[in-house]
């Protein structure tokens, strides 16, 4: 089992959900998150003063697979949140060691679904 989170652009949430629902991968934790990488923000004018805003809004998306589905996430992931410009986001894959389902008890592989 692994868990997927990946940050992308918040205007490409729409089309990375719809990647993931054609890969029948459809459990997903969706956060609005803060935060900056290459783009190292921008500055801006407020009230007559310069302001510098280096924390870009972006969408945290974490998912929870069983190891057959790791590719396909991480492939509907890229296919829906490339522009090709800097700022895309990043994915990273780690390694979970379990899962329980809270409301049947299930554990591992069978409690991720």
């Amino acid at each position: 089992m692994k868990l997927i989170v990946a940050y992308i652009q918040p205007d490409k949430l729409n089309a990375v959900k719809q990647s993931l629902y054609d890969k029948e991968i459809y459990k997903i934790s969706v956060t609005n998150a803060l935060g900056c990488g290459q783009q190292k923000g921008y500055h801006e004018s407020y009230r007559g003063v310069d302001v510098e805003v280096n924390l870009l809004k972006k969408v945290r998306i974490e998912i929870g697979v069983n190891d057959d589905f790791v590719k396909p996430t991480i492939d509907a992931i890229i296919s829906g949140a490339r522009s090709g410009k800097i700022g895309d986001g990043k994915i990273f894959v780690m390694p979970l060691d379990n899962c329980i389902r809270i409301r049947t008890g299930e554990t591992g592989n069978a409690a991720i679904g």
